[in-house]
């Protein structure tokens, strides 16, 4: 495992949001800072990922993540602009999270947006509750649950590497919001099989490429809602 000083990691986190054209603040740089110390020091008891060196950390999970806060940031905007969310702040849900990934992230970058992490797993979820009181996110609340037995409505349904994309619609259906929910599914290369899968009331309406800086894999978003 490679040793490496905070420092340099900061350095090499700020020069990725810098490439991907992400504005954000120190006190936000220092929250993602935090919760990478946060994720590698309960790793250690609870497991929440494989990837333990902090470089391939912060590429992997931190700069993955954060990939996806733009085009969040683009929707949330658009929600707001067409009335749907009606001067409340935008729900949304982030599937199988497990050390909050990007869910954590997403209540760091987007104040304004309401994020639940919900896992099947208690100790993941436990760990989001330590994150958000250690980070003081008050718009951040780790549910240990099964996706399929909530029904509150949620703007956005999330989910990153977590279960094929017929899979997650199927299991979060009940937790979107009817009239204007959407999926964000953060996938690899564009799964074109698992599209063709999807129920025919779920309709694709973007695939997001994204570049993920160090990072040589591709990534993209699927965008998706009720037909």
């Amino acid at each position: 495992m490679s040793t490496v000083t905070p420092e340099a990691l900061q350095a090499r986190l700020e020069e990725g949001t810098r490439a991907m054209g992400l504005h954000l603040s120190s006190s936000q740089v220092a929250q993602l800072m935090e919760f990478q110390a946060l994720l590698q020091k309960w790793n250690k008891v609870y497991n929440l990922t494989a990837v333990r060196d902090p470089q391939e950390m912060l590429t992997h999970h931190l700069l993955d993540s954060l990939a996806a806060v733009l085009p969040l940031r683009r929707h949330v905007a658009q929600l707001a602009e067409s009335g749907a969310v009606q001067g409340r702040v935008v729900r949304l849900l982030d599937v199988g999270s497990g050390g909050g990934l990007p869910g954590v992230v997403f209540a760091i970058c987007c104040p304004e947006v309401d994020v639940s992490c919900v896992d099947t797993v208690g100790k993941k979820a436990a760990f989001i509750q330590q994150a958000a009181v250690a980070l003081k996110l008050r718009n951040l609340h780790g549910l240990h649950a099964r996706v399929e037995t909530l029904t509150e409505p949620f703007d956005v349904v999330s989910c990153r590497a977590f279960a094929s994309l017929p899979d997650f619609v199927v299991w979060s259906r009940s937790a979107l919001a009817a009239s204007h929910g959407v999926w964000l599914a953060m996938k690899g290369k564009h799964p074109a099989d698992e599209i063709a899968a999807l129920p025919a009331d779920v309709a694709v309406f973007h695939v997001e490429q994204l570049v993920v800086p160090g990072l040589d894999a591709e990534r993209c978003i699927v965008w998706m809602r009720p037909a």
